[in-house]
């Protein structure tokens, strides 16, 4: 079996032959494995440099120094199976040579996609699990950090590439970006600019080669402590590359395979010495290396020139780590599948001859055929031997602790299980991880900061989905969760807040009574209608005096009438709106103005006819006795009617709601229905207001002793500037606003109508008394005095 030879004195990888003489011991002391056969071992070291690495194998093989291909000189070779080193060149080069001999090889390092090919290498078999969960458990340690931009430095080869493809799938799936990738080739120098102007703080590195020792080592010369590194092992060379406080490994996070505990392989390393092992001069010469004794084969075998107290566990870890290794722990399941399956294979055979000598009983191409068989049988349950059965290993995450004087220490800090239920694979105890120096915190590693609640992102044209802008949502949206990527809208029943990050209740409202606008509009309205029945009541106890005759008694009581209607209809549109009120709101404003424009006009006609007639025989004088003016009245109202029965029964009003006039509140205001109806009543109303206007205006030339016409003239002038200015601003104002600006066009066109057709009339009649006759116009006093 081949086990990496190092040129200085390598302690650590002494833990690998102590694995296997422990479970070499462990067995031959089971009665129930191999009964009456023992198991032995021969060790053979492989140099560093790879194009001699069969050179040990050759040797082993012929028993030569001198190669000479397909001649041996070990007749009695009693080995079975050969345990391969912890490198993929290694283990390909001899596997292939094995494999001409159908010789077992089982390799104790890492998992390697290319020496898993059954049709290259039939006979050999990986104890190693998949890295099949690396990638997933790597991006979820970000994910647990909030590490979205990180590096990558993958090395050139096969299992790089299987790994990157991994990591780039799963940083995808999961919001992850990568601020750069970097695939290195073996033996070629990298740069570190782009490590250093690198905005990412995180970087993942993976590779199963010296390029991670190498780089961590050159990274040290830069002092990077501002970097956080993620790595796929527990490098061992990486501890004594520096020996100062400020090194740039410290706090570096390495994942591992989890692996079971060897029961009493602890107690084995703490106590083993030369005197123990007193064949071992390996053993001696770390004991030299650590202890200060002499190696000598001479000296060791007695306890005079060697510590007799002394332990590995006074040793730094760094020099030779007592925890259990991984390439240790496969090992020692290695010798168990060998042990196992050669007994399966004995009670198999046991009846059969033997096949030659003695001697070469054991050695045989059948066990290969009974290895793969052999699962199941090993104390160990993450053994596995083919392809097949490969599961989806747990991953152990450690810290790299850094102490001045060379005094590191590697921390177990968290797992990761990809059985366990989403969102619970990664377990983490954050306080026994040492961040690099330069932190003083759990650093960060983002493109750009997190858009927080009240902000959605946008992204940034060319760069990765990680680089964002963070807007604010539009109004009535919100985001309630960092990074979102659209606002959502609140339902119509609810507004965003100021910070656009909860969506809180409307409050219903209207333009009610005891709303300050609504309280003063109404007490407007019943005022104003109050004072036009007091007007009225002036105008019947005085209905015998010249000016109120002067005047057409019944067409002033309807127009006071309907001025009377007209401040009260007003009152419909304060209050919660229901069906009645807006269905009466049309009707009522309608009909009303519509009865006192026609009076309006009606009475202007009647001052024209009564100024124009000359003579008792003219056709005029005849339209002025008939009473002809009245019919206009009801001819006007008539049509206004028709309208509104129209618009009454294709889209009457409904009431509505509107969300969007006044932030947190929901207006319960009347619909119009049609807006064409309710456009096409107002523009009759207009135009009779307007053709009344004409009317009066050229009749305002009349005599001045006392013409009514300016009076008209001037009530319709107010009566078309309100309703004119009411139509731009009921267009641009929206809710209770828009409702207030229709009570107040009615109440100032009513009052307008109000204030200069009948406050003249009222000041002579209350204030100047009765006035004679000669103050009137003679014609129209004659008329109106004989009638």
């Amino acid at each position: 079996m081949g086990l990496q030879h190092v040129n200085f004195v390598d302690t650590q990888n002494y833990q690998l032959v102590l694995a296997l003489v422990f479970a070499i011991e462990e067995i031959n002391r089971n009665p129930h494995i191999l009964p009456n056969m023992s198991l032995g071992f021969d060790l053979y070291t492989i140099p560093d440099n790879e194009s001699n690495v069969l050179e040990s194998f050759f040797f082993w093989l012929l028993g030569l120094e001198k190669v000479i291909p397909n001649y041996t000189c070990r007749r009695e070779s009693k080995s079975v199976a050969v345990l391969l080193g912890a490198t993929r060149k290694t283990s390909s080069q001899t596997g292939l040579l094995l494999e001409l001999y159908k010789f077992p090889q089982i390799t104790f390092g890492p998992f390697d996609h290319a020496l898993s090919d059954p049709g290259q290498f039939p006979s050999l078999y990986q104890m190693a699990p998949r890295d099949t969960s690396l990638a997933l458990c790597m991006v979820s340690l970000l994910l647990h950090f909030h590490w979205t931009w990180v590096g990558l430095l993958i090395s050139e080869d096969q299992k790089g590439i299987q790994i990157l493809s991994d990591l780039k799938r799963e940083m995808e799936q999961n919001g992850v970006c990568a601020a750069f990738v970097k695939v290195i080739p073996e033996d070629t120098e990298f740069s570190l600019h782009l490590i250093i102007e690198s905005s990412a703080n995180v970087i993942i590195i993976y590779s199963d080669t010296n390029f991670v020792e190498e780089l961590l080592f050159a990274i040290g010369q830069y002092f990077m402590t501002w970097k956080v590194w993620v790595t796929n092992s527990r490098w061992q060379d990486v501890s004594k590359m520096k020996h100062l406080i400020l090194d740039s490994s410290h706090g570096m996070l390495m994942f591992s395979h989890y692996h079971g505990e060897i029961p009493g392989f602890t107690e084995l390393t703490s106590t083993v010495n030369p005197s123990k092992f007193p064949e071992d001069i390996y053993l001696a010469r770390l004991w030299h290396f650590c202890f200060g004794s002499s190696y000598s084969k001479r000296d060791c075998q007695t306890l005079e020139n060697c510590p007799q107290n002394a332990s590995w566990e006074w040793v730094p870890e760094y020099v030779f780590d007592m925890s259990l290794r991984e390439e240790s722990y496969n090992i020692y399941n290695a010798v168990y599948a060998v042990a196992h399956t050669l007994h399966e294979m004995l009670l198999q055979l046991v009846d059969t001859p033997k096949m030659g000598n003695e001697e070469g009983l054991l050695f045989s191409p059948c066990l290969g055929s009974f290895l793969q068989s052999t699962k199941e049988t090993v104390p160990v349950s993450l053994l596995t031997l083919d392809e097949k059965m490969k599961l989806e290993t747990e991953y152990v995450i450690h810290s790299f602790w850094n102490f001045p004087e060379g005094l590191s220490y590697i921390v177990k800090v968290g797992n990761f299980s990809p059985y366990a239920p989403h969102g619970q694979q990664l377990s983490l105890q954050e306080d026994l991880i040492e961040w690099s120096i330069g932190f003083t915190q759990t650093p960060r590693s983002v493109c750009t900061e997190t858009c927080g609640p009240g902000f959605r992102k946008s992204p940034q044209e060319g760069k990765a989905a990680c680089c964002f802008n963070c807007h604010p949502c539009p109004e009535n949206e919100i985001s309630n969760e960092t990074d979102m990527d659209q606002c959502v809208k609140c339902p119509d029943h609810q507004y965003a807040n100021t910070e656009r990050n909860q969506c809180l209740q409307r409050s219903v409202t209207f333009l009610a009574y005891q709303d300050p606008l609504g309280m003063a509009l109404a007490c407007t309205a019943v005022c104003l209608s109050v004072l036009t029945s007091a007007v009225l009541g002036v105008f019947v106890r005085h209905q015998h005096t010249p000016i109120v005759k002067a005047n057409n008694r019944a067409l002033s009581y309807i127009l006071l009438i309907s001025l009377t209607f007209c401040f009260l209809c007003s009152l419909l549109f304060i209050g919660p709106p229901n069906t009645a009120t807006c269905t009466l709101q049309p009707i009522a404003f309608g009909l009303v103005f519509t009865v006192a424009v026609s009076t309006v006009l009606a009475k202007t006609v009647t001052v024209i006819l009564a100024f124009k007639v000359t003579a008792p025989g003219r056709r005029m004088r005849r339209l002025l006795v008939s009473g002809a003016p009245n019919f206009i009245i009801p001819s006007c109202s008539l049509i206004q009617l028709t309208l509104c029965g129209v618009w009454l029964g294709t889209s009457p009003p409904f009431v509505d709601s509107d969300t969007h006039s006044e932030h947190g509140h929901i207006i319960i205001t009347c619909n119009k229905g049609s807006v064409t109806a309710f456009y096409c009543g107002l523009g009759y109303l207009g135009s009779l207001a307007l053709g009344t206007f004409m009317v009066a205006f050229l009749a305002r030339n009349l005599p001045d002793t006392f013409n009514e016409a300016k009076f008209l003239t001037f009530s319709m002038l107010v009566f078309c500037s309100v309703w004119l200015t009411f139509l731009p601003v009921h267009h641009s104002t929206k809710g209770k606003v828009m409702v207030a600006v229709e009570v107040f066009s009615i109440l100032a066109s009513s009052a307008g109508l109000l204030g200069c057709i009948f406050a003249p009339k009222c000041y002579i009649l209350l204030i100047c008394g009765l006035l004679p006759a000669c103050c009137l116009p003679f014609d129209l006093f004659t008329y109106f005095s004989h009638e």
